[in-house]
């Protein structure tokens, strides 16, 4: 093929980068993470980048820095004035870039996407042990200032490849779950540094006792599904009473001696049915064991290890305060630092609601606080109030901000619904739609390559918000361009 100035220019700017990436290589003990998205077409990139962040955003005295993980990929970007998506990463391992919608969102404007880890999550520990008093600096509020100074740095870093000065590609951030949340909070709090914000299914609402939870487990399950789960955890308390080694045995959760935690770990399994769009693994054999009149409870347990514990691939020992307690760095030690996070500032605490519920009514607010102490000590409890109040909740004071939820996903009721000035909010409905639809398609796990929806119930409703998306990024992303433009 022949080369064209802009083809040379590329092959210069790749050449550079991959340059610049070799050379800032941190180095970091190694760890294995689990990964359940199996396959290179899953990722845009896995290769590991590294950059110095600061510890303690708050202090003028702490000077300490310690090596956070980020990825960066480059195929679509429009050399030089390209955007700049950064897609944020949250409570677990990031151990790429998924391959889902964003990757159309990329080719489609032009735009570079980079990844950031989470501090503590994954390779970006920055103490090599999780004791509670080294997890102080574990917080939403930290990991915004690690996304401003790593996109201040980020700019910088590509200034000096493109060899230019005060100029600045206009960016873009990214989350769906808490990620989404910190991608709205990160707009709210630094509008000067990103166009605009989507924010998938973002929790931005900080809540105690989230009764909601369960009760749009019941709404999405339906009328005959949520009878059959009623039913079965009923039944399920009835044995435990009796027989709770047996019991547990049954669900393959034998290492669970706290009754609170195995009742957790039987809800649980249910409402990933709905939250990741696989309602039907969960209802066809529950209801038609019902039907049938075979046991309830050997039908759900079925569910639980072969598609909950099997395919979806949860280990039990997530459930388990004795896991929790580790301060070891693991590949599991996700499930340590989120409930720390939980402990501390947002709650979700998923109680059962005082009529109609179907969990268990043992899974309260005191089951929570227990957990809280048990596995952090004494003075550990979320202030949901001061986590509202300092970013507003539902009534964030945000602008050019995109929410969306799915229909089916019970974390939507965390989430801002209604739409505000230059804060648009829509919610996909279909039977499928759950956590995250608008960018990963349907199912929402296992990984639905490119967010592919036509899988889900009602793909015209994903594509209606896609588009409405795509519009709104276009205009903010035209209005910072022109700002630029006239500042010059």
């Amino acid at each position: 093929m022949r080369l064209t100035s802009s083809t040379v220019a590329w092959v210069v700017l790749l050449t550079i980068l991959s340059t610049f990436a070799h050379q800032h290589n941190g180095f970091v003990p190694s760890r294995t993470s689990l990964d359940r998205l199996s396959g290179s077409a899953n990722y845009l990139t896995k290769e590991e980048l590294w950059f110095q962040q600061t510890l303690d955003h708050f202090s003028p005295y702490d000077h300490r820095r310690f090596q956070q993980r980020y990825y960066e990929f480059f195929d679509y970007f429009r050399v030089p004035d390209g955007p700049i998506f950064l897609k944020i990463c949250g409570e677990s391992s990031c151990n790429g870039i998924a391959n889902d919608y964003i990757s159309v969102l990329a080719k489609k404007f032009g735009a570079a996407v980079v990844s950031l880890e989470h501090r503590y999550y994954g390779k970006s520990s920055p103490f090599n042990s999780l004791k509670t008093e080294n997890l102080r600096y574990l917080s939403s509020k930290q990991a915004l200032y690690d996304l401003a100074v790593f996109r201040q740095y980020y700019q910088k870093s590509l200034d000096l490849k493109l060899n230019r000065s005060k100029v600045e590609n206009p960016w873009f951030v990214f989350g769906i779950s808490y990620p989404g949340a910190l991608s709205a909070w990160f707009r709210l709090k630094f509008p000067h540094l990103t166009c605009g914000s989507l924010a998938s299914s973002a929790v931005v609402h900080a809540v105690y006792n989230f009764t909601e939870f369960d009760q749009q487990i019941g709404e999405s399950a339906g009328p005959e599904c949520k009878a059959a789960l009623q039913e079965t955890n009923q039944l399920v308390e009835q044995r435990l009473a009796t027989d709770g080694k047996a019991v547990k045995a049954l669900f393959g959760a034998a290492e669970l001696e706290i009754d609170g935690d195995f009742l957790y770990f039987v809800a649980d399994a249910a409402v990933i049915a709905f939250q990741y769009g696989n309602p039907d693994k969960l209802c066809s054999p529950l209801v038609q064991a019902k039907k049938a009149g075979d046991d309830l409870v050997e039908a759900y347990a079925k569910y639980v290890k072969d598609y909950y514990l099997g395919s979806f691939g949860v280990k039990v020992q997530t459930y388990d305060q004795k896991h929790l307690k580790n301060t070891v760095i693991t590949e599991d030690s996700a499930d340590r630092l989120w409930w720390f996070q939980v402990c501390t500032e947002v709650a979700y605490f998923q109680v059962a609601p005082l009529n109609d519920s179907i969990r268990s009514s043992k899974v309260d607010t005191r089951y929570h606080l227990d957990l809280c102490k048990n596995v952090f000590g004494e003075g550990i409890y979320p202030d949901v109030a001061a986590t509202n109040i300092y970013y507003g909740g539902t009534k964030i004071a945000g602008s050019k901000i995109v929410f969306t939820n799915g229909s089916q996903d019970p974390w939507r009721h965390a989430s801002k619904q209604i739409s505000s000035t230059d804060m648009p909010s829509y919610v996909i409905s279909c039977h499928n739609c759950g956590h995250g639809t608008d960018l990963r398609g349907c199912p929402q796990a296992p990984l639905s390559i490119e967010g592919n929806a036509e899988n889900c119930s009602s793909p015209d409703a994903v594509h209606k918000v896609r588009q409405q998306m795509v519009e709104q990024i276009d205009l903010w992303l035209s209005q910072c361009q022109a700002s630029a433009r006239s500042s010059m």
